[in-house]
């Protein structure tokens, strides 16, 4: 693995951080309570930076060849692997985004995009689709698989989704065909957590337009997930600007089929 991106972050630190003191520094309501709730997530962030405990979770040459290939020689593929490394090594909350799933050095085939903003402005659905759905499938069944070998499955919940779903109904752009954005009805694919597997909740209507049966929203799935972490999503309320406590989610029950 190239360690070039973590040396540079460690490097400019000291800069970084300096920076920060001087933006604490502005005059803004409460500025003192506000910067005491920031200070303990910030130091255990430079604890991360600096310490032996990070450079380890994020060489996957420590990683044999042979599992780093189940994954996958690619974008998806490792991260996905270094997602299960940083969970081994105490992180509480990983991100993965899967975007480009070209492996290092290789140029986007043509009609394809970086991301999933599959409109026809972009690229051409069809041949977008086809290649980044293969290396998707491989990262994500090694994760769960793996997760699930190394006995992780009730510690880790995967959750797998974007933002919104696609237009039932394709839409061109000088002939090439793609798809805008439709926050009526999408998928989202959960994985562990200790909970019950191996179902599909919910439909949609016939051209997944609307939803059918079961309808949610996402306030579901995030209270479920709060729930794997024990965390009371309703009773728990932050303070907003004028001090008025703020819930971390209004509505939303966690999902009871997977309970």
């Amino acid at each position: 693995m190239n360690h070039a991106p973590l040396k540079a972050t460690q490097a400019s630190l000291p800069e970084r951080v300096a920076l920060l003191e001087r933006f604490d520094r502005l005059p803004v309501p409460d500025a003192k309570r506000v910067n005491e709730g920031l200070d303990a997530a910030r130091g255990r962030a430079l604890d991360l930076l600096t310490g032996d405990r990070a450079r380890h979770a994020f060489d996957l040459t420590k990683e044999s060849a042979a599992t780093r290939a189940i994954y996958g020689d690619h974008r998806y593929g490792q991260r996905c692997l270094l997602a299960r490394r940083l969970v081994e090594a105490g992180s509480q909350w990983v991100t993965m985004v899967l975007e480009n799933p070209l492996p290092r050095g290789q140029e986007m085939p043509k009609d394809c995009t970086y991301n999933w903003d599959s409109h026809a402005v972009n690229c051409h659905i069809f041949t977008d689709t086809k290649y980044r759905l293969a290396p998707l499938d491989k990262a994500l069944s090694a994760l769960i698989s793996d997760l699930y070998a190394r006995g992780l499955d009730k510690k880790v919940l995967l959750v797998v989704t974007g933002e919104f779903g696609r237009t039932p109904k394709l839409e061109y752009h000088n002939g090439r065909p793609g798809r805008d954005h439709w926050p009526q009805a999408k998928s989202v694919v959960v994985s562990g957590g200790g909970f019950r597997m191996g179902q599909a909740i919910g439909s949609t209507t016939a051209k997944a337009e609307t939803p059918k049966d079961r309808p949610m929203t996402p306030n579901h799935p995030w209270a479920t997930l709060f729930k794997h972490l024990s965390l009371d999503a309703k009773g728990t309320t932050f303070p907003d600007a004028d001090g008025r406590p703020v819930p971390v989610l209004d509505d939303g029950e966690p999902i009871r089929e997977l309970l």
